[in-house]
């Protein structure tokens, strides 16, 4: 989940890309939360239009309490997603300043019994919303969140946001999961060989489209495919051209595209590696 809120107000959904000739994932969305003033994301809906355009499966990510129970009922109903439930790191403090840390991890770990819930994530690190008060709690959270990952044998999924150095820190003292994805990537170069020296996935949002992310650009292209994921993280992080307007998971293919172009490969042979990978991190759908 991104705090990212573009400029321009809400604008109408843009028009639907051409279809991805090899179908691929989304490898993180959000159905359950509309941005500030937005109508509420009928699933159903979502899922279809992103099926048109060769998107045909969804890894749904709840980041509350809520949102983990509302992915897992999302789950059952609907055979195109798979699920990820965590308690994200801007709300771990407030569990630990309510003290009801204890029920939240219990309630995460009994809901991550589902098999269709594939992902424990999205954890880590945000420095940027949270202070240095909040610091000790989202750490000892996403150690927390790594030792169920790795007992459940789920993937883990990671929020960064300026936490480069303590999240790998940690990720290297609790020894991280064997399919550790880090979502929305938000590195440079060198921390893209880093992870990918580690084994870890890397997830390329809209953001690799915008125009000032030349050094995630940087960070991409040195990205071997075997190592790469696609995600919306929507109704966040829209792809450009069409910054400002609602996120959804059709729009992938317009950041495949730029991926592709990016990494001089032929869209199909990207599209291959990022269905190849996600069957591999999560398994069959």
């Amino acid at each position: 989940m991104s705090t990212e809120r573009d400029s321009g107000g809400h604008r109408s959904p843009p028009p639907a890309p051409d279809r991805l000739p090899i179908p691929v994932v989304d490898n993180h969305t959000h159905l359950d939360i509309a941005r500030d003033g937005a109508n509420p994301v009928d699933p159903a809906l979502a899922i279809e239009a992103a099926v048109a355009v060769g998107v045909d499966r969804m890894v749904q990510v709840g980041c509350d309490l809520a949102g983990a129970e509302w992915t897992v009922q999302a789950i059952d109903r609907h055979p195109q997603l798979l699920g990820g439930i965590a308690i994200h790191p801007n709300e771990a403090p407030g569990h630990d300043e309510r003290g009801d840390v204890p029920e939240a991890r219990a309630r995460i770990e009994e809901l991550a019994a589902h098999d269709r819930v594939r992902v424990i994530g999205e954890t880590g690190l945000d420095y940027f919303r949270t202070g240095p008060e909040g610091v000790a709690a989202q750490q000892d959270s996403f150690r927390w969140h790594i030792d169920l990952a790795k007992r459940t044998g789920k993937a883990l999924q990671i929020h960064d946001r300026d936490a480069h150095d303590d999240v790998l820190r940690i990720l290297r003292e609790e020894g991280a999961p064997a399919k550790t994805v880090l979502h929305c990537f938000s590195g440079d170069l060198q921390m893209a060989r880093e992870c990918v020296a580690r084994g870890y996935y890397l997830s390329f949002s809209g953001t690799v489209t915008f125009k000032n992310a030349r050094g995630l650009r940087d960070a991409l292209a040195v990205t071997p495919l075997e190592h790469l994921l696609v995600e919306t993280d929507a109704p966040y992080l829209t792809p450009a051209p069409h910054r400002g307007a609602p996120n959804a998971p059709y729009l992938v293919p317009v950041t495949v595209r730029a991926m592709a172009g990016v990494l001089g490969v032929a869209v199909p042979q990207l599209c291959t590696a990022l269905s190849d990978n996600s069957e591999r991190v999560y398994g069959p759908w």
